[in-house]
């Protein structure tokens, strides 16, 4: 996979200031042709409530002779990290509501699954033509809440998206460094469906140890124009690419990003979140 990756900060910044750029203009420095490597961490066995993630994935990269190297990215589908933590339920124990098997009964759902997604939706953006777009607690848009059944146990148990997912992307990394001594960026991503779009892709839902957005605001074009509205929504686009090579059918819940030139920072997920006020379609 190539891409084109504008340099940011660091020594770099001496070639912006040998270019033919006007003097007090910020110009972006040469763009250059970097390689990136999207590894494949496939999992021979299934994560159940309570185990070591951290554990599990070395495991499976000394099954599959992988190291995780300095600069390296890990990006982790949630549903093991779900299953890791227990965010289990069994369907068979939900009443769904009237309203609920209504609604499921109309469109041929599972009215205990659209009672589990209202029950963990902070509020229903749109109820239309069998789709249930919620806001979760997190403040996440997406369909019934980020309730799955999909890889999971056949459909008698629901997976819940993580309490706090920041959090559970902090923890495999500070995990990840004690086993491995090597301090790594952690992004935990789920498949989210997109306004005017078919199909679905992968979005970050959890940050630990990378900056979410390149701001390029301010600077300058190849051509002299200045950027206005440049923000990068990086932390996505590594989820996308780490979404080609995961899939959902071939038990690869994670995979390596080798080669990316990241900001390092204190990245949160609510930082890829646009505020009610800035939503123009909501």
């Amino acid at each position: 996979m190539r891409r084109k990756n504008a340099a940011h900060g660091g020594s770099r910044g001496s070639a912006a200031k040998k270019s033919s750029a006007p003097k007090g203009r910020k110009q972006l420095p040469p763009a250059s042709s970097v390689e990136l490597r999207v590894i494949p961490i496939p999992f021979a066995d299934e994560i159940h409530p309570g185990d070591s993630l951290a554990d599990k994935l070395l495991a499976s990269m000394h099954r599959n002779r992988l190291r995780l190297q300095a600069g390296d990215i890990l990006i982790v589908k949630h549903k093991i990290v779900s299953k890791a933590e227990g965010r289990l339920v069994d369907l068979a124990s939900l009443a769904p509501s009237e309203e609920s098997i209504a609604w499921a009964k109309q469109y041929n759902l599972n009215p205990r699954v659209i009672e589990l997604a209202l029950r963990q939706a902070r509020a229903v953006i749109r109820r239309r033509n069998g789709v249930l777009i919620t806001e979760t607690q997190h403040g996440f848009l997406c369909a019934n809440s980020g309730v799955d059944v999909s890889n999971v146990d056949g459909g008698g148990h629901a997976l819940l998206l993580p309490e706090d997912p920041d959090r559970s992307a902090a923890n495999l990394r500070r995990d990840l460094r004690r086993r491995t001594g090597v301090t790594v960026p952690v992004i935990i991503t789920d498949s989210f469906g997109r306004p005017w779009r078919e199909g679905l892709t992968e979005v970050a839902i959890g940050i630990a140890g990378i900056k979410p957005l390149r701001d390029e605001r301010g600077r300058r074009d190849p051509h002299g124009y200045q950027l206005r509205a440049s923000v990068e929504a990086v932390a996505d686009e590594l989820a996308c690419a780490a979404g080609l090579v995961c899939g959902k059918l071939n038990r690869t819940p994670a995979c390596i990003v080798r080669g990316f030139e990241y900001e390092a920072g204190a990245g949160r997920v609510r930082h890829l979140l646009r505020p009610a006020a800035n939503d123009l379609f909501r």
